[in-house]
């Protein structure tokens, strides 16, 4: 069965601190785009194909699809969707990409496990 996995545009966006806050559609668009690899490729764990989803919310919003990642826009909180999204998908792998404690604890209880944006997002260093 392929695995969901569920990005947290918001955390992993702001995770690097690479001016993203003075354009976050833009840096959410990014983030999209680097992504794509993961979709057929997989993950350490989590062999592809991934079905994958980035939750944008804000300024992010507005952030189109493109083949192999999928964008859900947020009616409100982010981490809200994610758990949504998570709880409807239930009896498949899960995988929520986020380094916040409390949603980190939210989607566990339902059964998804997570990693931290590194996963999917090198450090200023480390350019895709």
């Amino acid at each position: 069965m392929t695995t969901l996995l569920i990005v947290d545009g918001a955390n992993v966006v702001g995770s690097v601190p690479d001016g993203w806050w003075r354009d976050r559609r833009g840096a959410a668009e990014r983030l999209r785009d680097a992504l794509t690899e993961f979709a057929e490729r997989g993950l350490p764990e989590h062999p592809g194909p991934l079905e994958i989803v980035l939750v944008v919310e804000g300024a992010a919003r507005g952030v189109a699809a493109v083949p192999g990642v999928r964008v859900d826009e947020a009616p409100g909180s982010g981490d809200d969707r994610v758990v949504e999204l998570v709880a409807g998908a239930p009896g498949r792998p899960r995988l929520v990409v986020t380094a916040d404690r409390e949603l980190r604890r939210r989607v566990g209880e339902l059964g998804a496990e997570v990693t931290g944006p590194r996963t999917v997002r090198p450090g200023p260093d480390r350019r895709p």
